[in-house]
This record gives C-alpha cells, sequence and structure tokens, in this order.
C-alpha cells in the first residue's frame, strides 16, 4: 500500500489487498519475510531493553521525578539506535519479500540478490530514515508507557493487564504519529536497481508530489492495526520475564542470606535472627553489616 510504484491494481483497502494477495499468490503470501524478522528480533530485542533498562536505572537516580518523562524518550532514543543496528537489514528483507508480487524466493534469495545487485549499502540506505522515524516513535512509545502505567499501575508492580493496555496504547499512539516517515522508510527499501529516491527529504517531496498529503497516512489503519497488538504482547511478554528473573533473583538472595544466618548462629548461640522482608538488614554486636536497598528479601540479626 506504501510503495512508490506498486503493482497495477495493486491497491485499495487493507481487505482487498489482502483478498487478491492470498488468491493470487497463496495463503501464507501475508507472513513472507516473517523468518528475517524472527532471525533480527532476538538479538535486537536484547539489545533494546537492556539498554532502556540501564540507563533509565541510571538517569532516574540522578534526576527529579518532574524529568522521568524526558528520561524515558532518552533511555529510548539510544536503545532505538543500537536496536535499528540489527533490525535494518532484516525490515529490508522483509519489505522486499512483502511487495506484491515480489519476484524473490525466500529470505536468502532475497539476500543474495540485494548483496550481489545493489551491494552491502542497500541493507542500511533506509537506516537514517529508520533513526528518524523510530527515535520519535519509540520516544513517544516510552513516554506513553510509562505514563500509562503511572495511571494504571502506579505502584510499578507486575500486573498483566495493565501491562497489556498500556503497551496497546503507546504502540497506537506512536504508530498514528510517525505513519508519514514509515511511508518514506517504506518507499526507500522498496526502490529496486534504479534508485530514483535519493534520501527522506527527497522520498516526502515525492509522496506529495504522486499524493499529495492523504498519501503520507496511506496505510495507517493498517500500521496501527499491527503495532497495537504488537507493543501489547512486546511489554507483557517483556514484563513477565523481568519479573520471573528478578523472582528467581530474590529466591536465591533469600536462600544466600539463610545460610549466612545459619553459619552465624553455629558461631555465636547467643544470637537469634529473624529474616524479614524489609528495606535494610544489619548484623548487630558482630561487626557486620549488610544493607541491600532496594530489595524483598533481608536479614535482620539482634543481640538475644
Amino acid at each position: 500500500m506504501q510503495a512508490l510504484r506498486p503493482e497495477p491494481g495493486g491497491g485499495g483497502s487493507i481487505r482487498a489487498v489482502m483478498s487478491r494477495m492470498v488468491q493470487q499468490e497463496g495463503l501464507l503470501r501475508p507472513i513472507r519475510g516473517m523468518s528475517a524478522m524472527v532471525a533480527g528480533a532476538g538479538p535486537a530485542h536484547a539489545l533494546y531493553f537492556s539498554c532502556y533498562e540501564f540507563l533509565k536505572n541510571r538517569m532516574v537516580s540522578k534526576t527529579t521525578s518532574q524529568f522521568n518523562h524526558l528520561v524515558y524518550g532518552a533511555a529510548g532514543c539510544v536503545a532505538t539506535i543500537l536496536h535499528d543496528g540489527v533490525m535494518n537489514p532484516a525490515e529490508v528483507v522483509k519489505q522486499r519479500l512483502q511487495m506484491y508480487n515480489s519476484p524473490y524466493r525466500n529470505v536468502l534469495d532475497c539476500v543474495r540478490h540485494i548483496y550481489r545487485t545493489e551491494g552491502i549499502f542497500a541493507f542500511y540506505r533506509s537506516y537514517t530514515t529508520q533513526l528518524a522515524m523510530n527515535v520519535p516513535f519509540q520516544s513517544l512509545h516510552f513516554i506513553a508507557y510509562e505514563f500509562g502505567q503511572s495511571i494504571m499501575n502506579p505502584q510499578h508492580a507486575y500486573n498483566p493487564q495493565a501491562h497489556i493496555l498500556a503497551g496497546a496504547m503507546a504502540g497506537a499512539v506512536a504508530a498514528a504519529c510517525t505513519t508519514p516517515l514509515d511511508v518514506c522508510k517504506t518507499i526507500l527499501n522498496t526502490q529496486q536497481v534504479d534508485v530514483q529516491v535519493q534520501g527522506m527529504v527527497h522520498a516526502f517531496k515525492l509522496v506529495y508530489r504522486f499524493g499529495g498529503v492523504p498519501g503520507y497516512f496511506r496505510g495507517l489503519k493498517a500500521r496501527i492495526i499491527y503495532q497495537t497488538p504488537a507493543t501489547a504482547i512486546c511489554w507483557s511478554t517483556y514484563e513477565f520475564f523481568k519479573y520471573f528473573l528478578q523472582k528467581r533473583e530474590d529466591g536465591r538472595h533469600f536462600d544466600r542470606i539463610s545460610s549466612e544466618n545459619e553459619d552465624l548462629s553455629s558461631v555465636s548461640p547467643s544470637y537469634t535472627s529473624t529474616i524479614s522482608r524489609t528495606s535494610t538488614a544489619t548484623f548487630s554486636g558482630s561487626g557486620l553489616i549488610y544493607n541491600k536497598s532496594p530489595g524483598p528479601v533481608l536479614l535482620d540479626v539482634t543481640r538475644s
């Protein structure tokens, strides 16, 4: 729908395009290119979320709460640069395979053909445009998600329903606001050897020339329909594994402290211990002070 020169008769509504695609090219045609995205998604999202959490925690601890939304946006920007460095080639391959009547047989055939005829630069031709789109997209995405969490889940506890709803809302808002950039990125990714579009500014001019202002919003509904469940699934999955891994780490920490407590009791029977879920822990009288903040499993040893 967003390609500059789609196959004649290949336009129309989402339903018409999907119906014609399945009839002419088979039932699995709409998911062509999925394997390319799967291959890139693992390492890309590992960099994405680890970078975001690291930068968010570091910057939040050094700023006041009134600047938290700016912190979320800034952390999302840096995470996006790393993420897109991995995902941009996968995105190019996916979009080439998903073009109407695509000439490529599979992912490997597409990669070989692009590399042989256009060079490695073709995989990153739209990288700056991708960043120009994804940096504002992810900034809006993270800000909207954290804002949704502050309303639906102010305690920031594990809440699957809140994570799904906040993720869906964030994806829809960010997708709608950045559709014009996505149109230009798609044009850059789907052009062939006879390169006609020389960057984002040129792409913006061509879109306006051929489609006017409405041309910038071609595929808006499809983009929102895609992004809303995608971001909901992404955030709910991430929050689940974050909760699961943190709970397992807390269990290990609890066992370790319990073992240390038993060792102290065996060495000095005059000490009794209680294990509590507070924010600090102290071995008083022994000269050993243990502090963990924040942390759910802690130890308090007092003289009997």
